[in-house]
């Protein structure tokens, strides 16, 4: 399988797709939930037993509360979170919950965002010391081949690769937003945060096995050693990509409504990190050492 020898197809269709996500992110941009962007809490008690939590969401999706979430707080408490609603949304979203039982309203206040402008700088400060310590911990771990290629460009790629599933996915999701009104969360910045560990993973994976190869058999051959590496882990990294798309697909077809964004993210994510490990790191890790030679 030639798959190093047409790496220019790989960079082509990686490059499109990066190019249309990072096009569609600053023209439509994402939509932002509650999460980012504030709103209005409402906390409740049911006098009696509470019905079941899944009845209820369903209940107020369908009376157009559809950006925020559903809680329970405990046996008979619930917690909504929603947009800055009026008094009269307010006492809409109260009749919506009544139909469920007696209750009696605890709380409504109006609450800033769960990711403010704060935390958002720390988790971009945050994600670039985690960049940097997968750079340093993959030039130490295969400085062993550094005579072929400076180890810290394993590290390099490794980044490059994870970037690559993040992109496509938030390209998605800037057209969900436009045409379905999908919005983004806490929820959907755990997802992305799994897709990057995920891709790490599947391309150290790959790496380590050139690494190994490099080891063994030399320099001599450098294109045919890591195109050999790539067809020796690529059912590695189907087999696991399928398994773990199986249960994703599973509980987007099966599971509740409030988790199939995240669930979708995860299935673009995944999916795209698969072909990235395999397709677009060492490729990469190719064609930087043949231009360093050049």
């Amino acid at each position: 399988m030639q798959i190093i020898q047409n790496r220019k197809i790989w960079f082509t269709i990686s490059t499109s797709l990066v190019v249309v996500s990072i096009i569609l992110l600053s023209t439509l941009g994402l939509k932002l939930n509650i999460d980012f962007t504030g709103g209005s809490l409402l906390e409740v008690e049911y006098i009696e037993e509470r019905v079941d939590i899944a009845e209820i969401r369903q209940s107020v999706e369908e009376a157009g509360f559809v950006e925020g979430s559903v809680q329970p707080t405990d046996e008979k408490g619930l917690l909504v979170r929603q947009v800055t609603l009026s008094e009269d949304r307010h006492q809409e979203l109260l009749s919506v919950l009544k139909t469920h039982g007696e209750l009696e309203e605890m709380r409504f206040d109006s609450i800033g965002p769960v990711i403010g402008e704060e935390l958002q700088r720390k988790s971009f400060v945050a994600l670039g010391l985690i960049f940097l310590s997968i750079i340093l911990y993959v030039a130490f771990a295969f400085r062993k081949v550094s005579r072929y290629i400076k180890s810290w460009k394993y590290g390099v790629l490794t980044i490059v690769a994870a970037l690559h599933d993040i992109f496509i996915p938030l390209g998605v999701f800037a057209l969900l937003g436009h045409f379905t009104g999908a919005t983004v969360g806490t929820a959907f910045v755990a997802a992305l945060l799994t897709i990057l560990g995920y891709s790490v993973n599947d391309s150290i994976v790959v790496f380590d096995r050139v690494r190994e190869n490099l080891i063994a058999d030399g320099d001599d051959h450098f294109e045919e050693t890591v195109n050999k590496s790539v067809t020796q882990t690529i059912a590695r990294s189907i087999n696991t990509t399928v398994t773990t798309l199986l249960a994703l697909i599973a509980i987007y077809i099966f599971g509740g409504e409030t988790v199939k964004d995240f669930v979708l993210v995860l299935i673009i994510g995944i999916g795209v990190g698969a072909y990235s490990s395999v397709f677009l790191a060492s490729p990469l890790l190719v064609t930087w050492r043949n231009w360093e030679n050049k």
